[in-house]
């Protein structure tokens, strides 16, 4: 009788958590991860995420893989802040199917707007910055692309922000043309805009970790965790992972790895 009494105030505990809307640990719930694919790219199966959406989902995490405003097929259709709002429709449509431990992850370009989506939104258990990439911050990228941003930002000036454009690209070192509208170009490629890593890692939510996983051949390894990761606010479960491989194979090199992570929340 007097080991059920003691029980009392622990559950009378656990009831005031919850209804606090409070939960003691993430690892009680289901998993879910919204997982973007890099600049260009998609999520099908011969994708650079291909492979590890398909171990995701046998490790019994379940996962949305959305065609972003920045694939193949919608390269740049919205700026950065209208693309938070679709990261924020999958995040709905994992609740919906069962997720209460929420992960936003992405490869390259997808890795930098799931930072971007960790530093506005609470609630997020994990983010994860799968061979990050997209940094107009750095004065190389710039140069690669002509500084281009300040004609865009001219443009928005004038009030001709929806007026398309051709402005220059990059992706991995090749160059190219792209036509878009003006603002979200500016929106992308400003180096003091909302797509900057660092900016982004600092401005995580207390509470969310960090996985930032990066291959040795990825040029991006150079930077070290100085460029963004230790910029986040500490967290035990965050972790810096190098992998051996290029930036296109990480997301399928570090997969096991990402995987256990993913149950270590």
């Amino acid at each position: 009788m007097h080991r059920y009494l003691k029980l009392v105030p622990l559950l009378f505990a656990a009831v005031l958590l919850t209804w606090g809307g409070i939960t003691p640990a993430f690892s009680a719930g289901k998993i879910g991860v919204v997982l973007m694919h890099g600049k260009t790219g998609t999520a099908k199966s011969r994708a650079p995420i291909g492979p590890l959406i398909a171990k995701l989902k046998g490790a019994g995490i379940l996962v949305v893989a959305p065609d972003m405003p920045w694939s193949r097929s919608r390269y740049l259709a919205k700026d950065y802040e209208e693309s938070m709002a679709e990261i924020a429709a999958a995040v709905v449509q994992l609740k919906r199917e069962g997720a209460t431990v929420i992960v936003v992850g992405g490869h390259s370009m997808g890795a930098n707007a799931a930072l971007g989506y960790g530093a506005r939104h609470e609630g997020v258990a994990g983010i994860m910055a799968i061979a990050p990439g997209h940094s107009p911050e750095l004065g190389g990228f710039q140069s690669a692309v002509n500084n281009d941003y300040r004609r865009a930002k001219a443009m928005v000036d004038k009030g001709q922000g929806n007026k398309v454009a051709s402005f220059a690209d990059t992706n991995q070192g090749k160059k190219s043309k792209v036509h878009v509208k003006a603002r979200v170009y500016l929106s992308w490629f400003d180096p003091r805009g909302p797509a900057v890593m660092p900016k982004n890692a600092a401005a995580l939510k207390p509470g969310t970790a960090l996985l930032w996983v990066v291959g040795k051949q990825d040029p991006m390894v150079r930077r070290g965790r100085a460029y963004a990761f230790d910029n986040a606010p500490t967290n035990p479960k965050s972790a810096y992972v190098e992998v051996g491989g290029s930036h296109l194979k990480t997301p399928t090199i570090a997969a096991s790895k990402i995987v256990q992570w993913l149950k270590s929340l």
